[in-house]
């Protein structure tokens, strides 16, 4: 998160960003505001999410490229359909959302100091789950929780915040079977935010933000 040299927008109580265009080469848009559900929901519509350490003020970021994954392109390597086929793993739907943010939070990750899954974020992500916006995937394993992700729902795109593993593999079981999952339902996309090695490895690439706040806003189908 780089803030020098970059003209910021600050935030106010109006329910608004600035353009997307606006934002730094990082893809940082804004500071400020807050983390209500109205304005949660309003920034996932235009390709905007926050993102920000427990010590900083409120940042809003819409990178370009943008990561996603096509649900239809999902990789699917010959190790993990064998160990879909195992049936080691079943999958449920939003029966623990707050404790697979807990373990999302909680989860060690290379080049991380901390976690950006702040009490604050916790707090906002939970009241978009009360409203129906936000969604878990739980991985099981007789009967314990061992891996998930949990995300936004736009209800044609799916914007995914965070996974874990407790197991190897059970984040991957998670996203690819919800991948599978959005797919037959007609999803679009599923937003994967910035570029990382294992997002890639199953099937996520990089788009031009443009094209990716078009599909938001239903002006592209579905990419083949």
């Amino acid at each position: 998160m780089r803030l020098e040299n970059t003209p910021l927008h600050f935030l106010n109580k109006r329910l608004e960003f600035p353009p997307v265009e606006n934002a730094s080469e990082d893809g940082l848009l804004a500071v400020g505001g807050d983390l209500s559900p109205e304005r949660l929901l309003l920034a996932y519509k235009n390709g905007i999410f926050p993102w920000f350490n427990d010590d900083s003020l409120i940042l809003w970021w819409t990178p370009d490229p943008r990561m996603v994954l096509f649900p239809q392109k999902v990789k699917v390597s010959k190790s993990m359909r064998k160990v879909i086929r195992d049936g080691s793993f079943t999958l449920t739907q939003n029966t623990c959302f707050e404790q697979v943010m807990d373990y999302c939070a909680q989860i060690e990750r290379k080049g991380q100091d901390g976690t950006w899954i702040t009490p604050e974020m916790k707090t906002a992500y939970m009241n978009l789950y009360k409203k129906g916006y936000a969604k878990s995937y739980e991985v099981w394993e007789e009967g314990d929780l061992v891996g998930g992700l949990y995300g936004v729902d736009l209800g044609h795109v799916f914007c995914g915040e965070s996974m874990f593993s407790l197991r190897a593999n059970a984040s991957k079981f998670a996203f690819i079977q919800m991948a599978k999952e959005l797919a037959e339902k007609g999803y679009q996309l599923i937003d994967c935010q910035v570029h990382t090695d294992h997002l890639e490895s199953l099937g996520a690439e990089l788009i031009p933000r443009k094209e990716f706040v078009k599909i938001l806003q239903g002006q592209l189908g579905v990419r083949k």
